[in-house]
């Protein structure tokens, strides 16, 4: 049996994985954290990390930023491999985590799903082929209102996918109101959009001459997301210290 530390465990995804691992026979969560404590749970809950001794096999993180400093030192010092979800990380932070992932195994992810894992692999191959023949390259990512951060990490990491396969020669351009100029050959238009109760929809669009191929993935429920971490922490249980990625998990 593999034992979760969920952190976040009452937040929306924190609940989701909660549900899900409760259904599974291999996985269940012996500890939770979370600053926001009402709620029931049917395992201990701590507001602060430092404070459980609860042993566990790995970490399953769904939380925000501030929660991350705590969480990566705790592991470290426990041993402990990390589930890293928990998006819109500083510069200095994502520095941390590439260095405590030189001592513990950390598996970080902009998207926990199988399909935009898929997706991003795609992205490589077109851009490959169609940014070389002139075509334009903008995505566009649609949230639910709730969301802190834009645009998503999801977002940043499908750019990054197209931009590492043109050798990084492509900027990213996030807000065209300020200035009053045609579009560059060489850049990456994201834009982010919030309303409602949209889960995530992001859109890869390669605008060319006279034609437009587009790549979009849309989430209809979060347990798409829950399930893909779940996998990801049985992968983790027993690895070696370094990054790792959904690509490695799922074989792409």
């Amino acid at each position: 049996m593999i034992k979760v530390l969920m952190h976040g465990c009452n937040g929306k995804m924190g609940r989701m994985v909660t549900a899900l691992i409760e259904q599974d026979k291999e996985m269940e969560i012996v500890a939770g954290i979370d600053s926001y404590m009402d709620t029931t749970n049917s395992y201990p809950v701590f507001q602060e990390i430092e404070a459980c001794t609860i042993s566990a096999d790995v970490v399953i993180d769904f939380s925000n930023a501030k929660a991350v400093d705590a969480l990566l030192a705790y592991c470290v010092t426990r041993n402990l491999p990390v589930v890293l979800c928990t998006t819109g990380l500083s510069k200095e932070q994502l520095e941390k985590v590439t260095e405590v992932s030189k001592k513990i195994a950390v598996l970080k992810s902009a998207n926990m799903s199988l399909g935009i894992n898929l997706l991003m692999k795609l992205l490589k191959d077109a851009s490959k082929v169609l940014a070389p023949s002139g075509y334009d390259v903008e995505i566009i990512e649609k949230h639910h209102n709730q969301k802190l951060d834009a645009p998503s990490g999801t977002a940043l990491a499908l750019a990054d996918c197209v931009n590492e396969s043109l050798e990084e020669a492509y900027t990213y351009v996030y807000d065209r109101s300020q200035k009053r100029e045609k579009r560059g050959k060489k850049e990456i238009g994201i834009s982010a959009v919030r309303g409602g109760t949209i889960v995530g929809e992001h859109e890869v669009i390669f605008a060319g001459l006279d034609e437009v191929i587009e790549l979009k993935h849309t989430a209809y429920s979060r347990s798409v997301f829950g399930k893909g971490a779940m996998e990801a922490a049985r992968f983790l249980v027993g690895k070696e210290a370094r990054m790792y990625d959904m690509s490695d998990v799922i074989g792409l």
